[in-house]
């Protein structure tokens, strides 16, 4: 007699091959997760932990400080979920969810500087620094026309140190920065907004990318995402709007 696996045992075979859920964890971001890479916690962290307990899957945490780094885990087959921002740089490799929060890339120049708006900043001689691999970094280097980027660990550490006029990164650890080094100062405005989602590998089966699909959807409705950035202490404003 043949034995048919149930829809939740075919997922997790596919999801997570070795029958651990490896989601790699990115502590770069704070907004997305906080903590220790021997104790993370954050938005990410819930939903990895949430996905695999529908699943029946242990799941194992892959910490790391940047998003490129946790981009290569995925593309190379170590971890088999991941918590990044929606850029076509990234859909060759990755199948995405709709997002679950939606958070603005912004500037920071020093206070004297002559730069207002966020258009004034794609000017010729302007040298933007921002953190290498990361949604803002693919973004800008995509779509500024006179600006040029200038990459490092951190966008605000490389601004400062090599005297840039300017500094891309994501609002809220921005905002802080700025709080505590009032020689610098935020343009006002936005000039991107990161689309943080949930992936997996591009060749999962199809079954498997609308599962995640439709677990991000229902936990974005039913509270879920908003209670955990409560938790951490981010703003459930974060929250995107349900997928279209």
């Amino acid at each position: 007699m043949t034995h048919t696996p149930s829809p939740a045992a075919a997922l997790a075979a596919d999801l997570a091959p070795t029958g651990t859920l490896r989601a790699s964890i990115n502590l770069g971001n704070p907004v997305l997760a906080q903590g220790t890479p021997e104790e993370p916690s954050g938005i990410t962290v819930d939903l990895a932990r949430e996905i695999g307990a529908r699943l029946g899957l242990p799941v194992e945490l892959l910490c790391f400080d940047a998003a490129r780094k946790s981009f290569e885990a995925m593309a190379d087959g170590r971890a088999d979920l991941c918590f990044l921002a929606v850029d076509p740089a990234r859909e060759t490799e990755v199948a995405f969810t709709a997002p679950y929060v939606v958070i603005e890339g912004v500037y920071a120049v020093p206070r004297d500087s002559g730069l207002a708006t966020v258009e004034d900043v794609d000017a010729p001689g302007v040298r933007i620094g921002v953190k290498q691999g990361s949604a803002y970094d693919l973004f800008l280097s995509r779509s500024l026309t006179h600006a040029t980027v200038v990459r490092g660990a951190e966008g605000v550490d490389t601004f400062r140190a090599e005297g840039l006029e300017a500094g891309a990164g994501i609002r809220q650890p921005l905002t802080s920065y700025v709080r505590e080094h009032p020689e610098v100062r935020l343009i006002e405005g936005r000039f991107m907004e990161i689309r943080q989602a949930v992936g997996t590998t591009a060749g999962r089966a199809p079954g498997t990318v609308a599962f995640l699909r439709a677990t991000v959807e229902e936990l974005k409705a039913n509270g879920f995402v908003a209670d955990a950035l409560r938790r951490a202490g981010q703003d459930a404003g974060l929250l995107a709007p349900p997928a279209a």
